[in-house]
């Protein structure tokens, strides 16, 4: 019994870590709701892209020149953050492209495109008051060009966690019913046979 329990749960875990070969098995993996690995990679993709055409746009900026007329050094700062960021976001979404279902990356890359937003729209309003209005608009209207794809990646994640949670919910009610039959009592005893 206990074999059995065991071999029942190996099979459960090996089957949540196997990769699935065929597009049929890909299909029946993804439940409802969870976008195909090769859908979410393309988006992946584009993320990538738009930080590519994002990173011109933040080098044209010279902070240093506002600073020279009187803004706060924050804004260099902030502007040489923001080319970090985009690097490593673009980075990081081709690197998750390859494997999207790593839920701790995927979080981690979403939590990299919203402090990035939150950046930009701090940098934008430099841009505003140091630069020209024109410009402000052309850098929030690029950074708008991805808001279709980070919509589509968060409903990823979201889902993403939620199958997860439901597969350790099976794994871990499985673990329990093994347990149960492993450390229950023998329902009929046997009584020893006396000899004659």
């Amino acid at each position: 019994m206990f074999r059995a329990c065991a071999a029942a749960i190996f099979t459960v875990l090996l089957a949540a870590a196997q990769q699935p070969q065929a597009a049929s098995q890909e299909t029946a993996r993804n439940p409802p709701g969870l976008e195909t690995d090769w859908d979410i990679a393309a988006v992946l993709q584009e993320i990538g892209k738009h930080a590519d055409r994002l990173l011109p746009a933040l080098e044209r900026i010279d902070a240093r020149a506002w600073v020279d007329q009187g803004a706060s050094e924050t804004y260099a700062e902030q502007l040489q953050l923001c080319k970090d960021q985009t690097r490593t976001l673009g980075e990081t979404a081709r690197e998750l492209a390859n494997n999207p279902e790593q839920l701790a990356s995927a979080i981690d890359l979403f939590i990299r495109m919203q402090g990035l937003e939150v950046m930009l729209l701090s940098l934008e309003e430099g841009i505003r008051k140091y630069q020209t209005a024109g410009d402000a608009q052309a850098l929030a209207a690029l950074e708008a060009q991805n808001s279709a794809n980070r919509g589509r990646f968060q409903r990823y994640i979201v889902n993403l966690a939620s199958t997860r949670e439901q597969e350790l919910k099976v794994m871990d009610k499985e673990a329990q019913r093994c347990r149960g039959l492993v450390t229950a009592a023998p329902a009929t005893a046997s009584k020893p046979v006396k000899k004659k």
